[in-house]
């Protein structure tokens, strides 16, 4: 069993504070993918995992066992980088069992395994090449079947599709969901990609200044963030938000529009781009840039002087310096508490 569990690790480096009391717990088998910027300590979290970084306090679990003070070859983990780290003077059947030649493995098993692995990355025709040889997403497929072939509890991953163009990378994302799901291999995966994010995992722990702001499923990251960061973060366009004044037992005044909501001192709306619509009345939005994406048409505006983004079907004709009114679906509205920035439930 590979549960792992991290139990108030944090990181500093000098007086810059990397990581902050960060508690997780990842299932056996879970696919996990820690998401953020650049700098929100998602890398440095996975380096504590692997051993590659000593926390300055906290535990890292990996099944029954302890594995802070542990050195990374005896934490029962394979890691995949981004950039690959295949050996250029190795041919593909050598990279692939170099781990398990170091692990002095018989050679039936290394063969059996390294076979394996190929056929399960689809590069067993290319196990007689040199990486040299090889492109860019055939060299990220050695990777990850190098990785497999140790048959590892966990298997940690950073950044590793960030090389490769947009069409390999959504090639490669499919390839990975199935091929880790078939491997029963608990992962953990960084990305500051959020289509990877959402398509990969079973989770998302979205991260923030060294925290972990919201781990749950990917729908309920989308659809219910648990913080403004979140609903900012995720989604492309991202969440609109517009200040509110209570009206009274719960209504909110949104740009000359009232809404029901919680009943609390203060509250900011937010809203999806995709969950509205044109009507007949709704928040007025002034027209400023309109983008034609196909099926529907991405429209930059401004609401009561706040900048508004909407996802329409591409059948109304739009124009920038139009006024349209725009009304959010009900049961899709979010909202914030203004000081704290966390949803209010």
């Amino acid at each position: 069993m590979a549960e792992i569990a991290i139990k108030g690790v944090a990181k500093q480096f000098g007086d810059f504070t990397a990581l902050h009391s960060v508690d997780l717990t990842i299932a056996d088998q879970e696919f996990m993918v820690l998401l953020g910027a650049s700098g929100c300590g998602k890398t440095t979290l996975l380096r504590i995992i692997a051993g590659l970084e000593t926390p300055s306090q906290g535990e890292v679990w990996i099944g029954d066992r302890r594995v802070d003070h542990l050195p990374p070859r005896e934490r029962g983990i394979a890691m995949v980088f981004q950039n690959y780290a295949v050996f250029p003077h190795l041919t593909v059947f050598e990279n692939i069992a170099f781990g398990l030649r170091m692990a002095k493995l018989p050679q039936a098993e290394v063969t059996r395994r390294v076979t394996r692995t190929a056929e399960l990355m689809h590069i067993e025709q290319l196990l007689k090449r040199y990486s040299g040889e090889l492109s860019g997403g055939q060299r990220q497929r050695v990777a990850v079947a190098r990785a497999l072939a140790m048959e590892p509890d966990v298997i940690l991953m950073d950044e590793p599709l960030s090389n490769l163009d947009a069409l390999l990378r959504l090639e490669m994302r499919a390839e990975l969901k199935g091929v880790l799901a078939e491997s029963r291999t608990t992962t953990i995966y960084v990305t500051h990609d959020q289509v990877e994010a959402m398509s990969l995992a079973d989770r998302i722990s979205v991260m923030n200044g060294g925290y972990i702001v919201q781990a749950d499923r990917p729908t309920q990251v989308y659809r219910n963030p648990a913080a403004r960061f979140v609903g900012s973060f995720i989604g492309n366009p991202p969440m609109n938000f517009l200040p509110a004044q209570g009206t009274g037992d719960g209504r909110w005044q949104v740009a000359g529009q009232v809404f029901d909501g919680p009943k609390v001192e203060a509250a900011e709306f937010a809203i999806r781009p995709e969950d509205l619509h044109p009507a007949e009345a709704g928040l007025d939005a002034e027209v400023r840039v309109v983008e034609p994406l196909g099926p529907h048409t991405l429209v930059t505006a401004e609401v009561a002087g706040q900048p508004f983004r909407a996802v329409l079907e591409s059948d109304r004709a739009i124009s920038p310096g139009d006024v349209i009114p725009l009304a959010p679906i009900p049961d899709r509205i979010r909202w914030f508490d203004p000081d704290t920035h966390k949803a209010i439930q």
